[in-house]
């Protein structure tokens, strides 16, 4: 599961950049999960490490050593220095540094992009390494590197711990994935994805997701028992946008007490206000009560607050109407204007027809394509990232009804197109298709808003964070 980096919602392996680099380095051991938590990282990156240690770990580079007393702080990783401790073994082995000496080293490291200060370590460290025999191009390349992990370089110790606990989330998303999906959302806004890409992840690993119910619903997403032994996903009622934890919890302790029996039974125990009640009905959580979104506004309605004195009155008897259902596009635009997701169909399925006049193919049908072929996509914008270490591209992840696009946009588009890039909610790509290791990325020609298509659909991105 990790190698083909399928890992939304996974600590410290859950971003763009971690997971275009796990097909690569594929991890088959617990100390390869150390190195994939530490090697994503400016330190690395800016260092030149993480192409030299792939290399090697694939056979294509021989693994070499400067020295053997060197090997033994570098063996591990396959000759490149990946964490500070190597750094600081690297200094008392190679340079003929004190342990407090290479722990001022780790500090100057540490504070360099802040106030500098590496310089003096600059040439004791070149003198203590060509006095013991290392070459000043070696001297030379150790010192950038160093000087890179001013930048953010990982300790192995961090790394170790990130690692136990990227396992553990790794190991209950691939075995309880309903628990796992449900505890993210509870705790969101924790974590890198909103609780929409979720739950359409969860829905492409099959979970059984069950949709807002006043009959079952808590303030927080639960669990519940499902299909062939597995567990369920209950929707929360804290998922309704503007909705009141005060008015949610307190509908949950009547309900506690016996059920329902219809919409004034609901709207006068729990001591409903309007507001609230509008949410309910339009966020769909009255269906089993009264039926779809159009009959549970008309029904809630006619609910009137009751004096005390006649509370026990019985309540007039009402002609039915015939309201119509809402239709499928009203029901998925609902979703996201009320929750921020649905249980519908993808917004894409829905736009899969309009898509496919404009030559645009999913994400399912990129499956084989040769590599550098043109292509058109288009999706969701989840995601728009700058990282500092990119030279100036915008990492751009789209979504359609069959998983996720990844786009690569250089400066000079992006700058020539800035309008489309940052304003799109909908986003088509004309580029070049590139494949290797398990990575799959579109490389940007040219971009499309094609927010219209959405016709007001509510759907937001999490952007250069």
């Amino acid at each position: 599961m990790i190698s083909r980096a399928d890992t939304i919602g996974v600590f410290q392996i859950e971003s763009r950049a971690q997971m275009a680099m796990l097909p690569r380095l594929k991890p088959e051991k617990f100390y390869d999960l150390v190195i994939e938590v530490a090697i994503v990282r400016p330190g690395p990156i800016q260092g030149d490490m993480v192409h030299p240690y792939l290399r090697r770990r694939n056979g294509e580079e021989e693994v070499t050593y400067p020295s053997e007393e060197l090997k033994k702080v570098f063996e591990r990783t396959l000759g490149v220095p990946l964490f500070q401790e190597q750094v600081m073994e690297l200094a008392v082995v190679a340079a003929g540094y004190t342990h407090g000496e290479a722990d001022d080293l780790r500090r100057c490291m540490a504070a360099w992009k802040r106030r500098g200060g590496l310089e003096p370590h600059q040439q004791r460290l070149t003198e203590g390494m060509l006095a013991r025999g290392y070459t000043a191009e070696f001297a030379a390349r150790i010192f950038e590197q160093i000087k890179g992990f001013g930048n953010y370089g990982f300790p192995e110790s961090h790394s170790a711990s990130f690692a136990l606990l990227t396992y553990a989330s790794s190991w209950l998303k691939c075995h309880e994935p309903a628990a796992f999906t449900c505890a993210l959302i509870n705790s969101w806004p924790m974590g890198f994805y909103s609780p929409d890409q979720l739950l359409q992840d969860a829905r492409r690993h099959h979970i059984e997701i069950r949709p807002l119910d006043v009959h079952h619903s808590d303030w927080d997403c639960s669990l519940e028992p499902g299909e062939n032994g597995q567990l369920a996903l209950r929707l929360g009622l804290g998922l309704i946008r503007g909705l009141r934890e005060e008015q949610a919890r307190r509908l949950e302790a009547v309900r506690r007490l016996r059920p329902f029996s219809d919409i004034a039974d609901l709207c006068l125990r729990a001591d409903l206000d309007d507001r609230s009640r509008a949410l309910l009905a339009d966020a769909g959580a009255l269906h089993n009560l009264v039926g779809h979104r159009h009959l549970a506004r008309w029904a809630i309605a006619g609910v009137e607050r009751q004096a005390p004195l006649f509370a026990d009155l019985p309540a007039a008897d009402e002609v039915p109407v015939d309201l119509p259902r809402p239709s499928l596009g009203e029901e998925v635009q609902t979703d996201y204007a009320t929750l921020g997701t649905t249980l519908g169909p993808h917004p894409l399925s829905l736009l899969r027809d309009d898509l496919r006049a404009r030559r645009c193919r999913s994400s399912q049908e990129l499956d084989g394509l040769n590599n550098g072929r043109l292509v058109k996509v288009a999706g969701l914008v989840i995601g728009r990232q700058r990282p500092q270490t990119a030279s100036g591209i915008t990492f751009v992840t789209l979504e359609d009804e069959h998983g996720m696009l990844n786009v690569v946009v250089r400066l000079e588009l992006a700058e020539r197109q800035r309008r489309v890039l940052v304003g799109s909610r909908l986003m088509q790509v004309d580029g070049h298709l590139e494949q290797a290791d398990g990575v799959r990325h579109v490389i940007a020609g040219r971009l499309h808003d094609l927010t219209p298509l959405l016709d007001g659909l509510d759907v937001r991105s999490r952007d250069f964070k």
